[in-house]
């Protein structure tokens, strides 16, 4: 990060900052600093990993998908972590504790990492972090896991090495779709640089973090800046996408979005009790490492082979699986849940996730009980749909 982002990010303790805990519908909730904003264009709010933030607004989850996978929308995801790991030796203490090879990226590079329980090799939490140099690495884990994770890092991190909470003092506002470039362009951001890289900006002179990163599978940028200018950040987004169609999106899009890439949300597909190797996450572990958390029962478990697996399922019929519903291969004799459900705005039909055991053949068709039917639905390697070009 530039001096005024990553210098003020990883010395601005938390106990420099307000907090935007709020009071939503009787409940203590934290609030996002976009709040107002969001409540002046009519959004409606859901509870998220302890945060009051937009599920939907007026233009419905299926405008504000298309928006993103036809041209451009964007997000409040400040409701995401943000730790900063500094001190000599940070990189390297990273390196020894999640699962990537941190040392395979450099300054200006981001990487998507699991925090493991070092007994089980469970996920605590998928993250990403983000290289600035071996003594700042940034890591922005999912909301309520940040301080789990925060917990975990400081309390082996050796003399020196510090664990700096922000997750209420910055803003991350996700824009994401193929004209996203444009409308970064308008603001005069950098725009175009590699996926999983970040670059520098400024804006009413504060730093901002740009990062071609996103959880939706289009070619996108998630922006990191200080609670101070959230406000006047998302204006000008907003002014910048307008000719191009864009939408402000709620999380309810971002969670059709990311289920049609097979994006796992942890809480739901990947929890504690799940491994990267059920998950189809291997990729995402650095087996040559000599040490991070989790190490010995992962290497046994993919040397066995896991006992489970997270696949994709294609309703071949009219039904929309969801979350909790029972997966059969026969009648009356369930073999797992859905973890993730949701009707499909590009495929047309009802899509999701489960951790079906292994000894199922993966091209076995497999019944869903939804309410008193049980529905056919195909199993299938995710993504459900294609964006690898319009992504790149």
């Amino acid at each position: 990060m530039a001096e005024d982002s990553a210098g003020s990010l990883a010395g601005h303790t938390a106990d420099h900052a307000g907090d935007h805990a709020g009071d939503h519908a009787g409940t203590s909730l934290l609030q996002s600093p976009l709040h107002d904003r969001h409540v002046a264009l009519g959004a409606k709010f859901a509870e998220f990993g302890g945060w009051s933030m937009p599920l939907e607004y007026p233009s419905g989850v299926v405008k504000e998908h298309t928006a993103v996978r036809e041209s451009v929308g964007v997000f409040d995801v400040s409701h995401l972590g943000k730790l900063m790991v500094t001190g000599p030796g940070a990189a390297s203490y990273i390196n020894t504790t999640l699962s990537n090879d941190l040392t395979k990226i450099r300054h200006g590079k981001a990487q998507y990492t699991l925090c493991c329980d070092p007994s089980t090799g469970g996920i605590v939490d998928d993250l990403i972090a983000y290289f600035h140099d071996d003594e700042h690495v940034l890591l922005v884990p999912n909301a309520a896991n940040s301080a789990e994770v925060a917990r975990r890092l400081s309390a082996q991190a050796p003399e020196g090495v510090k664990v700096l909470d922000h997750h209420r003092q910055y803003a991350v506002l996700a824009v994401q779709g193929s004209r996203s470039d444009e409308v970064l362009d308008g603001l005069g951001f950098p725009s175009g640089h590699e996926y999983m890289s970040f670059a520098e900006a400024e804006f009413e002179d504060t730093g901002v973090v740009v990062c071609r990163t996103g959880y939706t599978g289009e070619r996108g940028y998630e922006l990191i800046a200080r609670n101070e200018v959230a406000g006047p950040l998302w204006d000008r987004l907003l002014a910048a996408g307008e000719p191009f169609g864009m939408l402000p999106c709620g999380l309810g899009a971002r969670d059709t979005l990311r289920t049609e890439m097979g994006y796992p949300l942890h809480g739901q597909d990947i929890t504690i009790d799940v491994t990267p190797n059920q998950a189809g996450l291997g990729w995402a572990v650095g087996w040559k490492k000599n040490a991070f958390w989790g190490r010995e029962p992962l290497i046994r478990e993919r040397e066995e082979g896991p006992q489970r697996k997270l696949r994709g399922l294609v309703a071949l019929e009219r039904g929309i699986p969801r979350p909790g519903m029972l997966v059969s291969l026969v009648p009356d004799v369930p073999l797992c849940e859905i973890t993730s459900g949701t009707f499909s705005p590009t495929l047309k039909k009802g899509i999701g996730l489960a951790l079906v055991p292994t000894f199922v053949d993966p091209e076995a068709e497999l019944g869903v009980q939804i309410r008193t039917r049980r529905e056919i639905f195909a199993s299938t390697k995710v993504p459900f749909v294609d964006t690898s070009v319009r992504e790149s």
